[in-house]
């Protein structure tokens, strides 16, 4: 094992604590929290070495390699990647868009133009519902405010996951583990994705742990840890990816690229 201690920036919601269940007392990495579109930045700026990212920020910016198998990804419903609408969906033209995201961003934009047939203004706005609609004709939340919001009797959503899923057959990935290509030996990749699986086979701790304060919401996120939440990157997983991406090119919301990874044991 490399004596080096490697740099992780990991996301703060619930979905991302499987990947880093008591990865904080690991001796060769270093753990921070933050937003997905803060981990993407930090990542770019050299601020940390390997970033748990929205997927659409590996193809920007230098050259990353993705950590193998190991994903933030849903097959349909996802239940925490939502677009709510007051309007029909055929009818929407201005959409607020989470400042929290990146990929979830992009995804409302490619199936604005693939599935839905619309072509809306779009504005960054801080994750609140009301005054998101207040504004515009649907809201895109992402994470722990969508998983948890109460929506209003007036409000239709739409869950991207399903969309996704509608649009192509093929399962979603948000974000993975990915960085400078010589940032992670064979032993880092292994020991991400143990703690991967150790973090699965304790999902409900990992729920109570995370939702200590709010017991009433235990069983809700122990249940979207295992059912909702996929956390594999798998072939249809890639394939799903690299559709993403050829989509995303087309609509130019991302350059192309080629997908890379770290060698593992």
């Amino acid at each position: 094992m490399s004596a080096r201690i490697v740099r992780l920036g990991a996301v703060g919601y619930l979905n991302a604590r499987p990947l880093v269940y008591r990865l904080d007392r690991s001796a060769n990495f270093s753990l921070r929290f933050d937003i997905p579109s803060k981990c993407a930045e930090l990542l770019h700026a050299g601020d940390i070495d390997v970033g748990l990212i929205p997927s659409i920020e590996y193809l920007r910016g230098k050259p990353m390699a993705i950590v193998p198998d190991i994903a933030i990804a849903s097959r349909g419903a996802v239940t925490s990647v939502m677009l709510y609408t007051t309007k029909p969906i055929e009818d929407v033209t201005s959409i607020a868009m989470d400042t929290s995201s990146r990929t979830s961003v992009a995804l409302v934009r490619v199936l604005c133009a693939k599935l839905f047939k619309i072509n809306p203004t779009f504005e960054p706005l801080g994750p609140n519902l009301d005054a998101m609609l207040a504004a515009h004709d649907a809201a895109l939340l992402i994470g722990d405010p969508a998983l948890f919001q109460s929506i209003p009797a007036s409000v239709t959503v739409i869950d991207l996951g399903d969309a996704w899923l509608r649009l192509t057959s093929l399962p979603f990935v948000y974000a993975f583990w990915a960085g400078r290509p010589d940032a992670l030996t064979e032993a880092h990749v292994k020991e991400l994705q143990d703690t991967r699986d150790r973090g699965l086979a304790d999902a409900d701790i990992v729920a109570r742990e995370y939702l200590k304060d709010a017991p009433d919401r235990h069983e809700l996120g122990a249940r979207y840890l295992r059912e909702n939440i996929k956390y594999y990157l798998g072939d249809d997983e890639r394939a799903g990816l690299e559709l993403f991406y050829k989509y995303a090119a087309e609509i130019g919301v991302a350059p192309t690229g080629t997908v890379r990874f770290y060698r593992s044991a």
